[in-house]
This record gives structure tokens, C-alpha cells and sequence, in this order.
């Protein structure tokens, strides 16, 4: 970016500050450029942005505020509208759409909004509704008691995702996702589509896609976490995610012998198992390509290195600790 003072470029500063939100005070990495002739500083939309979801995201976590994507999720499950979710939690008109827009809410609302996720609650709110015909809240009742009755049936493969991926709530090590084991699935199918990468690229790929996208927006793509081991950087629990994939059809893994009397498992995609790009949003599905671009002709062992050159990893490795994705402000090799 080009000094609008002096016409030269500036240089991109990142330092930490202390910010102020609702009476509470947040570290963050303050993003901005820097005219070295005038001093004055200067920021872009984006960096504004990035700057103000660090100090966001740490009230959400230390209030236990659900994130605009869980708001959104709650709703849709019973399939209502932001409006109706509103009148139904006793909320103004508006309020349920905005927060899914991205306002905070009271921290009374968010205890509201995350009770309703559990149907039996849900079900109350709505008989408690005076606003509401009696046609309209006995659909209301008998949806909620239909995922009553499904997550029963489900509870098994559901609890085994949650072990898989953890039943953490969004913080800084999931980059402020709840994990989510569909994205996550789909990113895989995505890399062994485009790339067919061996086990050990495949965990490359698929931390440089959820850091570079924090990197950019302070929110990762799969809400996983990341521990660093001796090879670099790997999703938590990877082994017995990618053989339940592979034992659900989701992707193929084929073992193969190399003369050194190694073997390697090679990740690759079935016909009848196309990537489906619903789950994302325009710029996580720009990230992935980004990723799969840059790395595609990138060995196994020289992405290896490559990941043993991030800050991520040699901050974390010794103790073989679970990542930061604070550390997505210092990727230096995407």
C-alpha cells in the first residue's frame, strides 16, 4: 500500500495493544501500515476488520457468547426465521438477524440464544409465547421433538464425531469455530481431489488452509485443532479421523512400499465422492484453492520443512503442544 502523503510504499506493522470492549480490556496483533517519512498510520477495511474480530472473538470466549455461525445453526435447525427466533426468545424484531449479522449480544441474550439450542428448552420458550397461533406453535413443538427422537437414534455416531474432533467450545486453539466434522470432511475430499498428497502432506495442507484463513479473517475453516509433532504441524486425533473417512467411503487410502522399506498412505478421491462446495463461503473456498496452488508440486518432504519454518510450529514442537492460531499472524511461507 502506497503512502497517500509521501506516494511511497509503506510497510505492513504488526504489534500488540491493548483494545477496549464493553469495559474489558483485550490483547490483540494490531495490523497497519506505516509512512516511515511522516509516521502516520493507516489501516485498510480488511485490517480493520481483523483487528476488531481478535478483541470480538475474546469476549465471546470469555463471556461464553456464541459466535454468528452458531446463531445461525441453532435457528436453522428448527427451521424458523431470524424474526420468528426472535418473537420466540421474546427479543426485538430485528435482533436475531443482526446477531447473526454479527452483533454482540447481551450476554442475558446469549444465555437465551444457546438454551434454545437444546430442543426440550426450545419447546418451552415456544409454549411460554403469547405471540404465537396455536396452528404455529404445535409445528414449532412437533419439530423440535422430531430431533428430540433423531438425536437419540444418532447419539453413538454423533458422540463418536465429538470425540474425533474434540467437544470443545470455539477458542483461540479452535480459531474460534465449534469443530466442525462436514467442513472438515470436505476439505479432505477437496486436497485428495486436487492433489492426491500422502498422509503427512495432507496435514500440511490442511493446517495451512484453516491458519491462512484465520490469517485473513480471524476464524479458521474446520474449527480443528492443531498440535505440532516432530514432522509439523497435524490435526488433533488425525490417524483415527482419516481411517473413519476412509471407512465411511468419504475418501480412498492406498498403501504404498518405497524402496527405502518405508510405506506411505496416499489419500485419493472416489468417483461417486465429488467434493461438495455448499459448506463454503466464497473466501474459504478461495483459501483452499490458494493452498492446493501453492503446494501442489510441493513434495512431501520439502512441505515438511517448509511447515518446520513456521513460527507455529517451532514455538510449539518441543512440548508437542496444541497450536495457538494466533500464530496464523506469522505464516511466512503461503
Amino acid at each position: 500500500m502506497k503512502s497517500p502523503i509521501t506516494g511511497k510504499e509503506m510497510k505492513l506493522t504488526k504489534e500488540r495493544r491493548s483494545m477496549d470492549f464493553r469495559k474489558e480490556t483485550f490483547e490483540s496483533v494490531f495490523h497497519y501500515y506505516k509512512c516511515e517519512d511522516s509516521e502516520e498510520q493507516f489501516t485498510t477495511t480488511s485490517m480493520d476488520e481483523v483487528n476488531m474480530n481478535q478483541v470480538y472473538n475474546q469476549y465471546r470466549d470469555r463471556f461464553n457468547i456464541p459466535f454468528p455461525d452458531e446463531i445461525i445453526k441453532i435457528r436453522e435447525k428448527y427451521g424458523l426465521s431470524a424474526a420468528k427466533m426472535s418473537e420466540i426468545l421474546g427479543f426485538g424484531v430485528n435482533s436475531y438477524r443482526q446477531y447473526e449479522a454479527g452483533e454482540m449480544p447481551s450476554i442475558a441474550n446469549a444465555k437465551l440464544i444457546q438454551m434454545v439450542d437444546d430442543p426440550k428448552f426450545f419447546i418451552d420458550m415456544v409454549e411460554l409465547c403469547a405471540t404465537i397461533e396455536d396452528k404455529a406453535k404445535a409445528k414449532y413443538i412437533q419439530k423440535a421433538q422430531l430431533l428430540v427422537e433423531e438425536r437419540k437414534r444418532n447419539i453413538f455416531n454423533l458422540n463418536f464425531k465429538e470425540y474425533l474432533l474434540g467437544n470443545h467450545m470455539a477458542d483461540i486453539y479452535s480459531g474460534y469455530r465449534n469443530p466442525n466434522f462436514e467442513k472438515f470432511t470436505e476439505m479432505v475430499v477437496y486436497f485428495s481431489e486436487q492433489i492426491q498428497p500422502f498422509k503427512t502432506k495432507m496435514n500440511k495442507l490442511l493446517f495451512y488452509a484453516d491458519f491462512l484463513m484465520f490469517k485473513q479473517s480471524c476464524f479458521s475453516i474446520s474449527g480443528v485443532r492443531y498440535k505440532a509433532i516432530d514432522m509439523g504441524p497435524v490435526p488433533n486425533n488425525f490417524q483415527s479421523i482419516f481411517e473413519y473417512l476412509a471407512n465411511k467411503d468419504e475418501i480412498a487410502i492406498f498403501t504404498t512400499e518405497f524402496p527405502q522399506g518405508y510405506t506411505g498412505e496416499q489419500f485419493k478421491a472416489r468417483d461417486n465422492r465429488p467434493f461438495n462446495a455448499e459448506f463454503f463461503s466464497e473466501n474459504e473456498l478461495i483459501v483452499l484453492e490458494k493452498v492446493a496452488t501453492v503446494f501442489k508440486s510441493t513434495s512431501t518432504n520439502d512441505i515438511i520443512e517448509l511447515s518446520h519454518l513456521e513460527e507455529a510450529w517451532k514455538k510449539n514442537e518441543k512440548d508437542k503442544n496444541v497450536i495457538s492460531y494466533e500464530y496464523a499472524f506469522e505464516l511466512n511461507q503461503i
